[in-house]
């Protein structure tokens, strides 16, 4: 995940600053979206003050992107404040743009505080029990998704990757980090974060409506996500990820989420919404 952040400059024709970058391996053959999110964060970055951290983001995926290809990216520098600024950026493969993005930077600034506090009767990440603990690894594709992936998740509910959640609730809580420290870059923090934010954001959808990754008939895609980092946080110390779906309708579902440090900070809060279709029964191929 490390070396996938680490883009190298490139000269582009447009005169615009450019960066690539490349993909993690992945069995379905497309490119994770919070992956090429992650790295329109580092690219953006790269193009502002030291002293500016991004405060938001809003991204539209527009093409699924093949994980055999570099990816290049572009930052164009559409605002420049005296506390604010403004970066589109946009990843291409094959001269096609594959994600678009506009995110904020802001030198720090004292201000009025307040956040929704994080739920009470959530269990401690160490007293949920990991994934591995509580399902079989048996199926190559599994092993690769779950096991192998960076980040770690511990669903206080039981996870929905194969088999529904029979209570069809539309809201769910996980605890989720890095596997491993990483360092102490509040860009790199940020980014990642930004990376771990799409891995399961999509479930409160599911559940509300009884359905499992593992449903051969379901086809699901992100749409457009938008991010928002209120405080520092580490992610490679456990954040509460809690997620709820508002609404589902016309093929799409909505999806909000907020993340709070261990002790109780609002770290930060992002809504997404994807395309999701669960084909007939009896549709005949």
């Amino acid at each position: 995940m490390l070396a996938t952040l680490d883009l190298t400059p490139t000269e582009h024709p447009s005169g615009l600053e450019s960066f690539v970058g490349g993909s993690e391996p992945m069995p379905h053959g497309r490119v994770f979206g919070g992956q090429v999110l992650a790295q329109c964060v580092i690219a953006a970055s790269r193009t502002v003050e030291e002293d500016r951290a991004v405060h938001s983001m809003h991204g539209y995926f527009l093409r699924p992107g093949d994980p055999d290809q570099q990816i290049l990216f572009t930052v164009d520098r559409i605002h420049d404040g005296r506390s604010f600024a403004a970066r589109r950026t946009q990843a291409f493969q094959d001269g096609e743009p594959i994600f678009s993005m506009i995110a904020s930077f802001q030198r720090h600034e004292e201000g009025l505080e307040h956040f929704v506090p994080m739920p009470a009767g959530i269990p401690d990440a160490e007293d949920v029990p990991a994934i591995e603990d509580v399902m079989s690894f048996e199926h190559p594709l599994t092993r690769s998704l779950i096991r192998d992936r960076p980040v770690e998740l511990r669903h206080v509910s039981a996870p929905i990757y194969l088999q529904p959640d029979p209570e069809r609730s539309s809201s769910q809580a996980l605890w989720i980090r890095v596997r491993r420290p990483i360092p102490a870059d509040p860009t790199l923090h940020a980014a990642v974060l930004a990376y771990m934010t799409d891995i399961s954001i999509q479930e409160p959808i599911l559940r509300a409506h009884g359905q499992a990754w593992s449903n051969p008939r379901l086809k699901l895609a992100s749409l457009d996500t938008a991010l928002w980092w209120h405080r520092p946080g580490r992610v490679d110390d456990w954040l509460l990820y809690v997620q709820e779906s508002p609404s589902a309708s016309s093929g799409r579902g909505l999806a909000t989420g907020r993340l709070y440090s261990r002790d109780g900070q609002l770290v930060a809060s992002v809504a997404q919404e994807v395309v999701i279709r669960v084909a007939s029964s009896d549709r005949r191929s």
